[in-house]
């Protein structure tokens, strides 16, 4: 069995963060879905759990990170850069905020957006060869 991976993010508004990842095409499991936590599948193998912050505080003894914090930035790789624009574009017209210009190395282009809880998200497209290879000389 492959690695699963589990992001698990505290939200605000559950109702308004699973739409704005269905938004970006994702769907929701809704077999770990509740009122308290919502299942997103980002792939077979990756999951996005939307936890209020009560249920999330109940994984930790720490401090939840406020939206002027930043802990973490999930990065993600897609197939093409179309893709990057499409996932993006449609984040932004969903709430999110493009929170820094685009990062284009010739070998790999990102753009990256804000949800809107202030989590960061970096979507990426590498070159199938840089991505086995390393990065060419420049």
């Amino acid at each position: 069995m492959d690695t699963m991976v589990f992001i698990n993010l505290p939200v605000d508004d559950l109702d308004r963060s699973v739409a704005f990842y269905q938004e970006l095409g994702y769907s929701v499991n809704p077999a770990f879905t509740d009122e308290t936590a919502a299942s997103i599948v980002i792939s077979d193998t990756i999951y996005l759990m939307l936890l209020t912050k009560p249920k999330f505080a109940e994984f930790t003894d720490k401090t939840i990170a406020g939206p002027d914090t930043i802990e973490v930035i999930n990065s993600l790789s897609v197939p093409s850069k179309d893709e990057v624009h499409r996932i993006v574009d449609a984040a932004v017209l969903a709430g999110g905020d493009e929170d820094r210009p685009a990062m284009d190395l010739g070998f790999m282009y990102q753009r990256s957006f804000a949800d809107p809880d202030g989590h960061r998200w970096e979507y990426v497209w590498m070159d199938p060869q840089a991505a086995e290879d390393g990065p060419h000389e420049q």
